[in-house]
């Protein structure tokens, strides 16, 4: 993006996690992804984000300017408290706010135009991830946040996001679709021998939301009919010893690796061995691993919920089922491995599918979505600080 701007803005942003921080996910690769492209146009950009063991207290990265403070699990009362001891001073032309979990309620003490980032809201999704009372407050929270932010500007990555906003009474209008992408490198050739056996991944956190668990009893199922396939799972969480104990259960522990955390280079090895990835998670945004396969020319089988509906076409780049539902995960995981014509072609769709999908055009979008949001809030006859 080297399009110089029509006006050099001042952008803070607020998110609970950076790009380096050890439980970060797909939510901040998208952030950093847009901001830096942003940044890289001349544009001024400040993330306010929380500490980390032995992360710097300032640094930037890649032109985006990064402050950290404060334990992640009360930084949004960090948030309002450095935003009026120091942030509404420093003359920024617009505030963004990342929604994640527990809102930052920005419109109530912001006086800068605010544009809210939704990936998607939990709701009762978060029952399956959290103890009880930690779920209820998340919940509640998020009740909060749909009454807070809906008639602030909000951009989302999926149409089922928009969709969702929408029911909960949010103005069409008001919702700004930014398409999700995919960094656009030189990927590793595919070698499929044939001897090889089938390899099933999941790539991602490994969080009880994700319901890896399910994919395990759909392995299960599979290697009665493929008694050679493996299955790779990738990423680290905090739901990871109870699914290695769950794979011995199952007596599948030998076809089974967990690699844990892996950095990108044997991230990239592992994804150009598989013939399929699967994901099935209770609800995402857009489900950005899905997309990173595909970019391997890997098909991919997920659940058909909000999020991963938009980011999977159906019988195009992969195949849906239904949450939760494993005897239909595992027919449809055997209609993928049994058929390596039909993988393959699910696999040179998926490519084309990645292919068209460029971080330069999200960044290009939220840059527009960014300044009709300054421009609305300018033309409001009675606009005032909070």
């Amino acid at each position: 993006m080297k399009r110089r701007p029509k006006k050099t803005l001042k952008i803070l942003v607020f998110n609970w996690q950076d790009i380096t921080h050890p439980l970060g996910g797909g939510a901040e690769v998208h952030l950093h992804e847009i901001f830096k492209r942003i940044a890289a146009q001349g544009h001024s950009v400040t993330l306010y984000c929380s500490m980390f063991p032995g992360a710097k207290a300032e640094e930037t990265i890649e032109g985006v300017r990064i402050i950290r403070e404060g334990n992640r699990n009360l930084f949004n009362f960090y948030v309002p408290l450095r935003y009026r001891s120091r942030f509404r001073h420093e003359g920024y032309d617009i505030v963004i706010d990342d929604i994640n979990k527990i809102p930052f309620c920005t419109p109530t003490f912001v006086k800068e135009p605010v544009l809210a980032l939704v990936h998607h809201l939990f709701r009762k999704t978060i029952f399956f991830e959290a103890p009880f009372p930690a779920a209820l407050y998340v919940y509640l929270s998020e009740s909060l946040a749909i009454r807070t932010y809906k008639n602030t500007p909000v951009a989302v990555y999926s149409r089922s996001s928009r969709n969702e906003l929408i029911s909960y009474g949010f103005h069409p209008q008001l919702i700004h679709h930014v398409p999700i992408a995919i960094s656009q490198k030189t990927r590793i050739k595919r070698k499929f021998a044939k001897k090889a056996p089938p390899t099933v991944g999941y790539l991602g956190r490994v969080k009880k939301y994700k319901s890896v668990d399910h994919l395990l009893r759909a392995f299960h199922i599979v290697k009665k009919e493929i008694p050679n396939a493996r299955l790779l799972v990738i990423g680290d969480g905090d739901a990871l010893p109870a699914l290695r104990r769950f794979a011995q259960e199952l007596n599948i522990d030998d076809a089974v690796k967990f690699t844990g955390f892996v950095e990108e280079k044997e991230k990239e090895r592992l994804l150009s061995t598989m013939s399929l990835v699967v994901n099935t998670s209770a609800k995402e945004g857009w489900g950005l691993t899905v997309t990173e396969a595909n970019a391997y020319g890997v098909p991919v089988v997920a659940s058909n919920v909000p999020g991963l509906r938009d980011s999977v076409i159906e019988g195009k780049t992969g195949l849906l089922y239904e949450y939760g539902n494993i005897s239909q995960l595992a027919r449809k995981m055997l209609e993928v491995l049994k058929d390596r014509k039909f993988q393959a072609r699910l696999g040179r769709e998926a490519l084309t599918f990645a292919r068209s999908l460029s971080w330069d055009n999200s960044a290009q979008r939220m840059l527009e979505v960014i300044e009709q949001t300054i421009d609305a809030k300018r033309l409001l006859p009675d606009s005032h600080s909070p």
